[in-house]
């Protein structure tokens, strides 16, 4: 609810609890190579190097990165990324799922930089979540258009994300079917991210899980070659 008003303190909560999450699977992150695709202005690396992790960021919009983003900071597009196979111990992707055209291939770059064993995080929240619609939602459930133009009605800009562009309608059944049925991941937890209870259960619950997980955290390990 603070994320337009208060960034600061809404991304740095979000990433001390992603931070928790991954050394939930991962174990203690110092040492480890962690690489953040498409962690914004930076607060995701900023958190995993306070934990002593050396962190890389990889995005690929500069005005997302701003001028604070962390050192070593690279603007780079997740479809192809500049990194060796299996280098990374963690490959950490937050909330970028519903914002690439193609989320297999995008996937599939995150397994290639991972190395056999590491863990890979991916959340994201699925269209028919109350949060689908990003900053128009829930007005998307009435339609995307009508959604982004009452955005506009009542800030008096236009809005941020456009259905098909740079947000898309992704759902979890179909992608929880795509991810079991790859070879190079396995799925070692799939669960609403933020739900404080039964946050697994929700994800077995066909139709019920599209409205009802909000944000969907899948936690994979990389399967040797």
């Amino acid at each position: 609810m603070r994320e337009q008003d208060d960034p600061e303190y809404c991304y740095s909560l979000l990433a001390r609890d992603a931070a928790d999450q991954v050394e939930a699977h991962a174990g203690p992150l110092g040492g480890q190579v962690v690489v953040d695709i498409g962690g914004g202005s930076g607060y995701f690396t900023e958190e995993f190097r306070r934990r002593g992790a050396n962190a890389y960021l990889f995005e690929p919009d500069p005005v997302e990165l701003g001028e604070g983003a962390p050192d070593g900071s690279v603007v780079a597009d997740g479809y192809l990324l500049p990194l060796g196979d299996g280098v990374a111990d963690v490959t950490f992707s937050s909330n970028v799922l519903e914002h690439v055209a193609d989320p297999q291939t995008f996937l599939s770059e995150l397994a290639r930089v991972t190395r056999p064993g590491g863990l890979i995080y991916v959340s994201f929240t699925n269209w028919l979540s109350p949060w689908g619609g990003h900053e128009w939602a829930p007005w998307h459930y009435l339609g995307a258009e009508r959604a982004r133009e009452r955005y506009r009605r009542r800030t008096g800009r236009a809005a941020k994300h456009t259905l098909g562009e740079n947000l898309f309608a992704v759902h979890i059944g179909p992608t929880l079917r795509q991810v079991r049925a790859r070879d190079d991941v396995r799925v070692v937890s799939a669960r609403s991210r933020y739900w404080p209870f039964l946050a697994e259960t929700i994800v077995k619950a066909p139709g019920l899980r599209e409205l009802a997980t909000w944000n969907l955290l899948l936690i994979l390990r990389r399967c040797a070659p």
